[in-house]
């Protein structure tokens, strides 16, 4: 019975979750209220309540549970060697964790100033900075550092900027990876060059 119900309470946080995400990308997080979210649910406020006290709340909840696999990717990437094969298999994993939390990265990319303002503001760019670090070798030139940082916002513009491009979005992401791992394959060389 225990399981059951952590379940259900697991289902209803998520369809608070979803609800409050498709919201805040349709009228924006500032003009989202705790009402409408359970309006929208068909829930009381109190039973909102329950599980979440605020909107920073819910999506401080929704940042955790979409960029899990960006803390691991973190994670596994600083026990790797600073290898080419690492960098690229952090930028294909990094590719993925941005597919399955599109709808997250959208809301932030239309909403910055707000998000600036937030919890999740400091948490992602933590995890940004994360990942920087384990691209760019120690020793690396400046603008091998810069062809590394670019190449982590390569991913963000094609997932965002290029969403309304007419192409097969498979395609579209192979083509964006084909780029981010033009710019780490050359800043990797030109790190090996320098010694």
């Amino acid at each position: 019975m225990d399981g059951t119900r952590q379940r259900r309470r697991g289902d209803t946080r998520q369809r608070i979750q979803d609800v409050a995400l498709e919201l805040f990308a349709e009228q924006g997080y500032e003009k989202t209220s705790l009402r409408e979210i359970a309006e929208r649910l068909e829930v009381t406020k109190a039973a909102l309540y329950y599980h979440f006290k605020t909107k920073e709340e819910i999506l401080v909840g929704i940042f955790e549970d979409l960029s899990r696999p960006l803390e691991d990717l973190i994670a596994w990437g600083r026990q790797q060697p600073h290898s080419l094969e690492t960098k690229r298999e952090i930028v294909r994993r990094y590719s993925e964790a941005l597919m399955g939390a599109a709808p997250l990265f959208r809301f932030m990319q239309e909403n910055q100033a707000t998000v600036r303002e937030l919890r999740i503001g400091e948490m992602f760019k933590t995890r940004m900075l994360g990942l920087r670090d384990i691209l760019i070798d120690p020793d690396a030139e400046l603008v091998d550092q810069v062809r590394c940082a670019s190449a982590l916002f390569t991913m963000h513009a094609g997932m965002l900027v290029l969403q309304d491009v007419e192409s097969d979005p498979e395609e579209r992401r192979r083509a964006v990876l084909e780029v981010a791992f033009d710019l780490i394959t050359q800043a990797h060389r030109g790190t090996r060059g320098a010694r």
